[in-house]
């Protein structure tokens, strides 16, 4: 067997943890479909390969060296199927305290949690976890106790929602221990939610359940001084989001003939938002959700004459003559043949105000239209604020928006309100990379620099004060570019991404670190796989287990630097990269989603499709110094389950924990998963808080 130098992504049979049925309703089968970027854009992959294809020339020991962020690492020794360790775990890598030459930081001070398939949520020992509110527990007041066989939509709008998603936790000002809980309720899973549930024909009274159960849930809980634990409580800032709950539309774009319908002739009002998957909780205390898969609710986009029209709603996966919901039998407004405008309502970042129950939450389409993984922002030293999106889907882009107003001190109900139209004006970027640095020379490469490329930010619109907008792309007007961003981000060259989903800050070093899943199909005309096919490979290219990448950016310039901190994976597989840490003391990682930060500076790293036939976890990952790279798994969820909206503080870790037991065959009655309440209880996705058992600071 011999040293072999190796490609960071080589071909490898894909297993991802995500059921069929989850694909079906979470994202519309997204992945077993024809790419819907069609652009000959340049592929982020092709850039890493040709970054490393100009740095293998090193060569140490007869061993293949290759350079990546400035440091080094030893290709793995393997044979020429690349064998080397079981799929679900990390060979001899048992890790301890994740010490290599140094001890782990602070953070990081915890016994890794090993690969698991169990049907628990795992913790490290001297840990604990509790739920905290569950699948249909009660929101606000009228709220019924959560019963599986008499559910009804008016109590499911009073109760938490189905499948949470990202999650908030918001100190109560004057309030010792009293915080507001805030979730997405990201998609419904019918099958598993209604038991006479009907496939081919629901009912009017099942699918308002499942209205009833998308949106967000904003709810008091108390904690205490001794332990963890968060109870929740009837308070007077609960409230229930839904599917039919009222959005103001914000930006240009309003009453524009592009967003007018039958119900809002002018263009104003919104009926619900849908498939909120993560977020962010801005400076001024408010909550900003994006609105990411909405596209599997609306039916008849093959039944669509106007060829533009078509290609433009195939642009956004609109494609199909029925949803697999069929929400369109009962109301026309799912039936783009019938209400050809709706889905332009979608697929935006939503901002609410959580400290004003009556208040009406807004829908900002300055930011842009496309599968908001969710928003996240970076306030520079002089108030301009700088908000972070990526779309998630395969060969989609990543976004920035740059307000032109600047935030406004304080905390008063008036200052929310002003800073809350901050998002509406500005310019919308759209992200290009570009592989090594132009300074790299393959014959001396540098040892200090922490990136492999460079990039720009390329303009596509900018809203003034007084309303109106101005297009920075040929051929688009404004409001086309804000309805039609994906377009606009073809037209200007932008690269294409591995599933950018979440877009991050360093709330301290102010660098973007952005996790892109996975894409287990090759290059840029690769078509969709059917489900008989999941499993296959693609050679060379595919991005099987994803990865990390770290920004430095510019934050209102047109300039950004890039590179690789985790190339995810099997830490035993030569493809793998953890920051150039040694990969003998790591957890393996697959399929980042979403991430977060702890007081000590460091990344937090949830996952969403374990390929390595394990459950989904969070993991905490070191970004500074010796340990630079060092991964540590600290929990699992359950089977079938994913790591959703993770949250650190001090004291606390929050996880939701998403579509537990979803698999085939499941029902509401004959799931796998019996988590939370176990026995033969029924699975109910849940949001859950884990501490240290002596109350003492995480990882520390």
């Amino acid at each position: 067997m011999g040293l072999k130098g190796r490609n960071l992504l080589k071909k490898m049979d894909f297993t991802s943890s995500r059921s069929h049925r989850t694909c079906v309703y979470k994202c519309g089968d997204a992945c077993s479909k024809p790419v819907n970027n069609k652009s000959d854009n340049n592929y982020f992959m092709d850039l890493i390969q040709g970054t490393f294809s100009r740095r293998s020339a090193l060569r140490a020991g007869g061993a293949a060296v290759v350079t990546v962020g400035g440091a080094s690492f030893l290709a793995a020794c393997s044979d020429d199927n690349g064998e080397g360790g079981a799929k679900g775990g990390n060979g001899e890598n048992k890790g301890g305290n994740g010490s290599g030459s140094a001890d782990a930081p602070d953070g990081l001070k915890f016994e890794m949690v090993e690969p698991n398939t169990k049907d628990e949520v795992v913790v490290p020992a001297g840990y604990k976890s509790e739920v905290v509110i569950r699948w249909g527990d009660p929101v606000v007041e009228g709220a019924k106790e959560f019963d599986v066989d008499n559910q009804t939509a008016e109590q499911a709008a009073k109760q938490y929602g189905f499948n949470c998603d990202f999650a908030a936790l918001l100190p109560i000002e004057g309030e010792n221990n009293r915080f507001l809980l805030v979730s997405n309720h990201e998609y419904s899973t019918p099958q598993q939610m209604i038991p006479d549930y009907d496939l081919e024909n629901p009912s009017k009274e099942h699918v308002d359940i499942e209205l009833a159960s998308h949106g967000m849930s904003i709810v008091e809980v108390e904690g205490n001084d001794k332990d963890g634990k968060l109870k929740p409580v009837m308070g007077k800032y609960n409230r229930r989001l839904t599917g039919t709950t009222e959005f103001e539309l914000r930006g240009p774009i309003v009453g524009h003939k592009l967003v007018k319908t039958s119900d809002d002739k002018e263009g104003k009002i919104v009926k619900g938002t849908f498939n909120n998957c993560s977020g962010g909780v801005t400076p001024w205390g408010t909550i900003l959700s994006g609105e990411e898969n909405v596209d599997q609710y609306f039916a008849g986009g093959e039944n669509v004459k106007d060829e533009k029209v078509r290609e433009r709603l195939s642009r956004y996966g609109i494609e199909d003559a029925k949803t697999a919901r069929q929400w369109e039998k009962h109301y026309d407004r799912f039936d783009v043949t019938k209400e050809p405008n709706e889905p332009h309502r979608f697929n935006y970042v939503v901002e609410v105000n959580p400290w004003d129950p009556k208040s009406t939450p807004v829908k900002h389409t300055a930011l842009g239209r496309f599968k908001h993984e969710g928003s996240n922002i970076h306030v520079t030293n002089d108030g301009t604020v700088v908000a972070y999106s990526g779309d998630d889907s395969r060969f989609e882009y990543i976004y920035k928006f740059v307000s032109s107003r600047k935030i406004r001190s304080g905390n008063t109900d008036k200052d929310r309100e002003e800073n809350m139209k901050i998002l509406d004006e500005g310019t919308l970027y759209v992200a290009t990379f570009e592989g090594n640095n132009k300074d790299f020379d393959e014959n001396n490469p540098p040892k200090g620099e922490k990136f492999d490329g460079t990039g720009k930010w390329i303009k596509l619109v900018t809203v003034k004060e007084d309303g109106s907008a101005e297009s920075h792309v040929d051929g688009m007007s404004a409001e086309e570019v804000i309805v039609f961003t994906r377009e606009a981000g073809d037209k200007v060259g932008a690269t294409k991404m591995d599933r950018p989903e979440d877009v991050e800050p360093h709330p301290t070093t102010g660098k973007i670190y952005a996790a892109l899943t996975n894409n287990k199909y090759r290059g840029t005309q690769e078509e969709g796989k059917n489900k008989e096919n999941v499993r296959e490979y693609a050679p060379v290219k595919e991005n099987k287990n994803g990865m990390v990448i770290e920004i430095e950016d510019d934050f209102t310039g047109e300039d950004l630097k890039w590179n690789l901190l985790l190339v995810c994976g099997d830490p035993d597989e030569a493809e793998t990269y953890f920051g150039g840490f040694d990969k003998s003391k790591v957890s393996p990682i697959s399929c980042p989603d979403n991430v977060t930060f702890d007081s000590f500076g460091n990344l937090w790293v949830s996952t969403d499709g374990n390929a390595l036939e394990s459950n989904d976890g969070l993991f905490a990952v070191s970004l500074e110094g010796e340990t630079r790279g060092l991964t540590k798994q600290f929990l699992t969820v359950p089977a079938g389950a994913e790591t959703c909206g993770p949250l650190v503080f001090d004291k606390r870790v929050l996880v939701n924990v998403q579509h537990p037991g979803e698999d085939e065959e499941a029902t509401v009655k004959t799931s796998k998963s019996h988590w939370p309440d176990g026995g033969d209880s029924i699975a109910r996705p849940a949001t859950v808080v884990a501490w240290k058992e002596d109350f003492g600071t995480i990882g520390a």
